[in-house]
């Protein structure tokens, strides 16, 4: 009698949450609208943290403003003690002129690194506010029946921030985004346009990549670009580099046991035609998925930049940042939660998926306390996954029928965590 009882409750309680999805869901899908026709930049989310302050305070949350320049946290304090449960969501657009027929559409222009831009959610940060906004409506209105603490964290500069400033994941657990009260656990989710509506996905362990900045400089000696002999050519040498830094992960990396990637995504250097500069200038990026493979790798191309610079008789230097670590879902605790997973989606719309290459600075928060990070379907269902744009293009797309999942995840995600603490 008492397994049929709690089985009978268990269930008025998913279908008391998926009837309250769907009403708000019209207002999801308004905040979303909003949140993409006024995208800010990172670290520059002014108006957008405004708008997420003022709705967590309207929901009567204690509120707490400007972390981390402009993140926003709301506390939820339940009617019944238990754990304290993070959920996240990122807030920052990219420097991306839209190309969508919305009539919502990103018409915003800024400036990003001394060059004029538009202005787009062109990775969906958008629908990550406005489904965690539902997701706290939500449970504002379970309030009472909560075991334990809800901390909505709201967080800037998930792209990454100009040069010279500091924000994102790392300053928000720096400034106590995680204490006070101290977080548990935190669940955080990401849109994706190449996946389904309706569906789920997620991996244990090393989910999405550490991301490493690199900076090279290359000196050679200024001549006539007529007489190169009398000068040493750093472009020459940027090629030989570039293809050397390739070897590296073709020949002496071990692809059978992660994935890596090495790209150059900037070289700049010279003024004229017919001149061959003193210097050159590259930048590009690092994404491992294992912490070995990751100083190996930047142990060989400090060794590799200097010696390829040498033999031409240049000189170079390499800079490595710390970057971004492993997003790293806790194996327990994503092991305890796929049920919640698939009761929130469907059981055949949850997948497990293999490790990507992308990074995401959740990750800072998992090095601190357990954590999952899964993504949510956001692909047309008539639409072939060769025909959608990739992330961080003009022409990204959402249909934000897909946002409901995401939600409903959200919320169940809380409650079942709090369910198992308090049993």
């Amino acid at each position: 009698m008492t397994i049929c009882l709690l089985a009978l409750s268990f269930q008025a309680m998913a279908q008391k949450v998926s009837q309250m999805v769907e009403e708000i869901e019209p207002k999801v899908i308004e905040w979303r609208r909003d949140f993409h026709q006024n995208p800010e930049l990172s670290n520059r989310e002014f108006e957008t943290s405004k708008k997420v302050a003022a709705f967590l305070e309207g929901l009567g949350m204690e509120v707490q403003a400007g972390i981390a320049n402009t993140g926003v946290i709301g506390v939820l304090k339940g009617g019944k003690p238990g754990p304290v449960v993070a959920l996240r969501a990122d807030m920052d657009g990219l420097p991306v002129t839209e190309r969508v027929d919305l009539p919502f559409a990103s018409k915003v222009k800024s400036e990003y690194n001394g060059i004029e831009s538009g202005v787009m959610h062109a990775c969906g940060h958008d629908t990550h506010m406005a489904m965690l906004m539902g997701a706290a409506e939500i449970l504002t209105k379970m309030k009472k029946d909560l075991k334990g603490t809800v901390k909505f964290v709201f967080q800037p500069a998930e792209e990454g921030v100009p040069p010279g400033e500091e924000g994102g994941a790392e300053m928000m657990v720096k400034e106590g985004a995680l204490k006070n009260p101290d977080a548990e656990v935190i669940f955080g989710l990401h849109i994706d346009a190449q996946t389904d509506v309706g569906q789920l996905t997620y991996k244990p362990m090393g989910t999405l990549a550490a991301a490493q900045r690199f900076v090279i400089k290359v000196h050679g000696k200024q001549a006539h670009g007529s007489s190169p002999w009398e000068g040493v050519d750093p472009i020459v040498i940027s090629a030989q580099i570039i293809n050397g830094l390739q070897s590296l992960i073709s020949r002496d990396t071990e692809l059978t046991k992660e994935a890596a990637v090495i790209s150059v995504g900037l070289i700049r250097g010279g003024v004229r035609n017919n001149i061959i500069p003193e210097e050159v200038e590259m930048m590009g990026t690092i994404r491992t998925l294992d912490y070995d493979m990751q100083k190996k790798l930047n142990d060989m191309m400090k060794f590799r930049v200097q010696s390829i610079a040498e033999s031409y008789g240049g000189t170079a230097e390499i800079e490595i940042a710390k970057g971004i670590p492993i997003t790293y879902n806790d194996p327990e605790l994503t092991a305890k939660m796929v049920p919640t997973l698939e009761r929130s989606a469907g059981k055949e719309n949850v997948a497990q998926i293999n490790a990507i290459t992308g990074a995401e600075d959740f990750s800072f928060y998992q090095k601190e306390i357990p954590g999952l990070f899964f993504f949510v379907g956001g692909k047309p269902l008539d639409v072939k996954v060769e025909d959608t744009a990739s992330h961080h293009t003009p022409d990204f797309y959402i249909d934000e029928s897909g946002m409901k999942v995401g939600v409903t995840s959200l919320v169940n995600l809380t409650l079942d965590y709090m369910g198992v603490k308090t049993k």
